[in-house]
């Protein structure tokens, strides 16, 4: 699906080139990663509110996963990935960020083994039920039986999408097992929130994710389903040049900032926001699995020299029109 917009300038590279992009080599390794070794955490100061000045916000990448399985991934994270600063449940997590000035939250889990889908599902759900100021995605583990019935189930209960995981689900984007979610999500005009970026790659997973991750992985995607709403996380991680053309060539394909214009994984610098298509950029933050300041990211967006109108659909107008959250669910 090409990009036709007017006003718009597509990257400078023809899709052709995608395979020079791909074959560069990132700040990771195939040996190590971005997380070859555990990553200190930042003092940095966090604000009391969202920062002065800014449109609605919409945290489009918020993890509200039970207790018991919030305790093993940050006990994982603080092994071999870094220090969490947030250390608070799922309620407790949307109820922070309501409370500083974010409008809406986007609440996502990944199921890491079947048979645990239906459960995180039915607990997003509720929370989200709670509150209209939270929409929440839906998870299925790829190949595991009954995955459509499982995520029409979700669906029913009011959720808007489905977030995968690659690194940890061990599943490649062009994998044949999610041709059936894929279509399901395109019938039913819900985003697929999918990790597939190969980094930050930890060797404590148990596949190696730039074996099973790239640019041109998610190109096949695009090109198989042109109705599939497909949202690649952390701008693609450490192909950033390789999803931007994507970016300026698909128009079934949106780019979360999550972690990825902090300044804090190794080599991940990202390009100027400016260079980005500004209505398939969506800000996310990863919150609560941080290990620096909630609001740092949201003060770097603040500073990125976008226009008014490029600024507003970034921190919300883009996700709100995604995700399909109505004016009146954000304060």
């Amino acid at each position: 699906m090409r990009k036709t917009e007017p006003g718009w300038e597509p990257a400078e590279l023809p899709l052709p080139c995608l395979a020079d992009y791909v074959a560069e080599r990132g700040p990771g390794t195939p040996e190590g990663g971005m997380l070859a070794r555990r990553l200190e955490g930042l003092d940095d100061e966090q604000g009391a509110r969202v920062p002065e000045g800014l449109p609605p916000v919409v945290d489009a990448h918020v993890h509200l996963f039970p207790d018991q399985v919030t305790d093993r991934l940050w006990a994982w994270f603080e092994e071999h990935g870094w220090p969490i600063r947030y250390r608070m449940s799922a309620p407790r997590v949307v109820e922070f960020l309501l409370s500083r000035g974010v409008s809406h939250v986007v609440g996502l889990v990944y199921a890491h083994r079947a048979g645990m889908a239906d459960a995180l599902n039915a607990y997003v759900a509720a929370i989200a039920g709670k509150d209209p100021r939270v929409t929440g995605l839906a998870t299925v583990l790829p190949g595991e039986e009954g995955a459509t019935t499982i995520l029409e189930a979700g669906f029913d209960m009011g959720l808007r999408g489905v977030k995968f995981h690659a690194h940890v689900q061990c599943v490649a984007a062009d994998d044949a097992r999610l041709d059936d979610v894929y279509a399901l999500c395109s019938e039913r005009g819900l985003p697929v929130v999918f990790h597939a970026g190969r980094e930050p790659k930890s060797p404590a997973y148990r596949c190696d994710p730039w074996q099973l991750c790239s640019a041109d992985r998610v190109e096949r995607v695009l090109r198989r389903f042109p109705t599939l709403k497909l949202v690649v996380p952390h701008l693609g991680a450490d192909e950033l040049s390789a999803y931007r053309m994507l970016l300026g060539h698909y128009d079934n394909l949106w780019l979360d900032t999550t972690m990825a214009i902090a300044g804090y994984l190794p080599g991940a610098d990202a390009e100027p926001l400016t260079s980005y298509r500004p209505e398939r950029l969506i800000y996310g933050s990863d919150f609560p699995n941080l290990p620096y300041a909630w609001d740092r990211e949201l003060g770097i967006a603040r500073d990125a020299g976008l226009d008014e109108q490029a600024l507003t659909a970034f921190l919300g107008g883009n996700a709100r029109a995604l995700f399909g959250i109505a004016e009146q669910q954000v304060a």
